[in-house]
């Protein structure tokens, strides 16, 4: 195989190893939230709201969003083995064959969407009294960034790897095989780049902020059909996605791309009015 046509990543995941454990994936995560504090920072300046809001929110999000994301792995993805270990879900061990520690390693984007918004509608009625839609407008920018951040650490992991592709700049990922494939995390991180950079533009110079909920409508548009269709081009994670028409990720989409759409017509009914 001509393996100078592509690009070899055998990266390992661990950035330091002892005397701790420090992760590329982990420091996707961090940076996430620590970007997403500085762009709520900066909208919640612009917005004039009370300086401690800023920091209750991000607890609020940070917890909704790890639960969620948690729960939603379990649930979703793995339920056949935690409906019998339901300890597990919530405890960073495992049980069988022999206790030993593991860390919360699944985490599901998809869970974590669900569980942000609950938090967002916690936070927005017992803090701001603002509208959850309000809330999401501005949430969802800092979603986007951070999304970017953590598909990027599931390259450096070498996992949410692609189908087998021939194209110049496929990846071969030598931690899983020999084989070139689509960088599907990098398809993804670039996707919710240039979301992110449209929708900030249309809320900072285009006054979309001014009608609650367009912007909210329009992210989930845009990011979750950026998820359905880059599916396509993954290879599925767990072993029962194999005989679903859709795999997981596709499915569950769906219903948040539904949501949008219903958002943006409410919102555009209401503006004729």
């Amino acid at each position: 195989m001509p393996y100078f046509l592509y690009i070899i990543w055998d990266i390992d995941p661990e950035i330091i190893s002892s005397p701790i454990s420090l992760r590329y994936y982990g420091l996707g995560w961090a940076s996430a939230f620590i970007a997403g504090y500085y762009i709520l920072q900066k909208i919640f300046k612009s917005d004039k709201v009370p300086e401690p809001w800023l920091d209750s929110i991000l607890m609020y999000i940070m917890i909704g969003t790890i639960a969620g994301a948690r729960l939603g792995d379990c649930l979703f993805y793995h339920w056949e083995y935690y409906q019998n270990n339901l300890l597990e879900i919530f405890l960073p061990i495992k049980l069988e064959p022999e206790l030993h520690f593991t860390g919360f390693r699944g985490l599901a984007s998809h869970g974590a969407g669900i569980g942000m918004l609950i938090a967002a509608y916690l936070w927005s009625k017992k803090i701001s009294k603002k509208s959850m839609l309000w809330t999401m407008d501005r949430v969802a920018l800092t979603v986007l960034i951070g999304a970017a951040f953590i598909r990027t650490g599931n390259l450096m992991n070498s996992e949410i790897i692609g189908l087998p592709s021939d194209l110049p700049w496929a990846f071969v990922f030598k931690q899983i095989d020999d084989v070139p494939r689509h960088p599907a995390q990098l398809y993804e991180a670039l996707s919710y780049l240039i979301i992110f950079f449209l929708l900030y533009f249309l809320f900072t110079k285009r006054n979309w902020k001014k009608v609650e909920g367009s912007i909210f409508g329009l992210f989930m548009i845009l990011m979750f059909l950026a998820r359905f269709l880059l599916e396509f081009f993954k290879e599925n994670q767990v072993g029962f996605e194999d005989s679903l028409s859709l795999n997981m990720g596709q499915i569950l989409s769906i219903p948040f791309v539904i949501i949008g759409l219903v958002l943006l017509f409410k919102k555009k009914n209401k503006q004729k009015t």
